[in-house]
């Protein structure tokens, strides 16, 4: 379960340590939906052997046991980042201003 802290956090353009169990999987925020509501999600985004690898979390999920903000965004101003998926990882970090 994620604290209302952790989760005011979690924004488009974050890099995020999720936790299933021991397994971590860090990537950058793209989507959230929904708010807070029963059936809220947030959106991950990874480079795993250089293929992009995306997860969609639900917020109040029982297997996520941990949430470890690493960096949070400077200025974003879009909701939803789906043109990262289109860019290169030099690119992302040029407009961003986080590494990727």
């Amino acid at each position: 379960m994620i604290d209302l802290e952790t989760l005011k956090k979690i924004r488009p353009g974050a890099r995020l340590k999720v936790y299933e169990g021991k397994i971590p999987f860090e990537g950058l925020v793209i989507a959230r939906k929904h708010g807070t509501e029963a059936g809220a999600t947030f959106t991950i985004r990874a480079v795993v052997a250089g293929v992009g690898v995306e997860k969609v979390y639900p917020v109040h999920s029982p297997a996520i046991t941990k949430v470890v903000v690493v960096s949070s965004p400077k200025k974003i101003h879009r909701a939803k980042l789906y043109w990262v998926r289109k860019e290169s990882s030099a690119r992302i970090r040029q407009k961003l201003g986080v590494s990727v």
